[in-house]
């Protein structure tokens, strides 16, 4: 551990730094994160190396975006060197190959990522292992051969297991943790044999959750109103800084105690929420909005089918969010979800809020792209969808030190 006894951690695949915020909320000291993307990693250094100065970040690594097999092959004598100081790696590689909401290719490159990760563990050998992915990571591809052709999830175990490590693996819905949105991950923990036991892991989120939350001021189970109700562009808006040509909406009044716990002291210095820009709609994307918010009896459950024709939506679904609800799994794509209450799509500062990120916490690079682009960037939106909600992250790091 490092001298000042606080725990240390290397974040792989590290994104926008959802997983590492909540871990440095928790009071771990980050020594560094691997991130191939530079757009997602523009974020990341922005607010947590610059501004919190969370990582204890090495002199041989530059604090750029790296590809994490360049990493493996570029310094394999320095990663080794770190056994027994590494109280835990977290992370999971990219999840888009095997997310049942894509397309699902089993020979999407990103899988192989998973290999490469179990070899990084190997070199450093951590105390602690927090590995996440999508539901989907726990499926086999092809149905038809089920017997034989084993999960992503179930060869990770195995390999993690040849390593030395007591493993348990979980499905995990963040909306019963403060997280005012549903999704499900699969989270793996890991434990050197001769550290301990990794079963107490969900036991320990739920005996410590309640505790957590009333610190914090907050219920078990947010709404989508509790968390941006004070968001709306009606309260007023104003150019957008970094979005030429674009409109920001300005604060309301904080509503809830999660408002005022995402918000912080950020709001007493700008009157422009980070990165609350609002899309341009065309007028008759507008109308069918306004139409849909007046007219359509079901909130929450996705349009798309017949009913698409029906409404005159011509993107491929879209779901009118409800209010008094928990949101639905925030994603990448800014098309999917209707606001409850204005005609317009979400901004990338309210899908922040509904992952839980603060409002300090600013979001870099493009707000989003489109085209043969999409393969390379990352931009606002996806970086925001891709993350580990850090309230949840802030959590785990609690119990995993209860763990070490």
């Amino acid at each position: 551990m490092a001298k000042d006894n606080k725990y240390t951690v290397i974040d792989l695949f590290a994104g926008c730094g959802g997983l590492s915020l909540g871990l440095y909320q928790a009071g771990w000291q980050g020594l560094f994160a691997i991130e191939k993307n530079e757009f997602a990693f523009a974020t990341l250094k922005a607010n947590l190396i610059d501004n919190k100065k969370h990582f204890a970040w090495p002199k041989w690594l530059p604090q750029t975006p790296h590809d994490i097999n360049e990493v493996l092959n570029n310094y394999n004598l320095e990663l080794r060197a770190l056994r027994g100081q590494v109280d835990l790696v977290a992370g999971g590689p990219p999840c888009q190959g095997f997310s049942m909401a894509g397309k699902r290719v089993e020979d999407d490159m990103r899988n192989q990522l998973v290999f490469s990760y179990i070899r990084f563990i190997d070199l450093v050998r951590p105390r602690v292992i927090l590995f996440e992915n999508v539901k989907g990571f726990t499926f086999a591809f092809d149905k038809n051969k089920i017997d034989k052709v084993e999960p992503y999830s179930v060869k990770v175990i195995k390999k993690l297991q040849e390593l030395g490590y007591n493993v348990k693996p979980h499905i995990i819905d963040f909306s019963k943790y403060g997280v005012p949105q549903r999704r499900n991950r699969f989270i793996l923990v890991g434990v050197q044999e001769k550290c301990g036991s990794p079963e107490l892991f969900e036991s320990l989120l739920e005996t410590t959750k309640s505790t957590f939350l009333q610190e914090k001021g907050l219920s078990e189970h947010t709404s989508l109103a509790e968390a941006i109700s004070d968001l709306l562009r009606s309260n007023g808006e104003a150019p957008t800084p970094d979005r030429k040509g674009f409109m920001s909406g300005k604060y309301g009044v904080a509503e809830s105690n999660y408002q005022k716990l995402m918000r912080g002291n950020y709001d007493e210095s700008h009157v422009l929420p980070d990165s609350h820009s609002f899309a341009k709609h065309t007028p008759e994307k507008t109308a069918c909005f306004k139409s849909l918010l007046e007219h359509y009896p079901v909130r929450g459950k996705r349009i798309d089918g017949n009913a698409r024709i029906e409404w005159d939506i011509k993107q491929r679904g879209i779901t009118v969010l409800d209010p008094d609800a928990i949101s639905p799994t925030i994603t990448g794509h800014p098309d999917d979800y209707l606001h409850y209450c204005e005609p317009r799509i979400m901004t990338v500062r309210e899908c922040a809020r509904i992952q839980s990120f603060p409002d300090w916490y600013e979001i870099k690079k493009k707000y989003t792209t489109g085209g043969k682009m999409r393969k390379i960037e990352v931009p606002r939106y996806t970086q925001i969808g891709n993350a580990i909600p850090p309230l949840f992250a802030e959590l785990a790091g609690i119990v995993l030190k209860q763990l070490l």
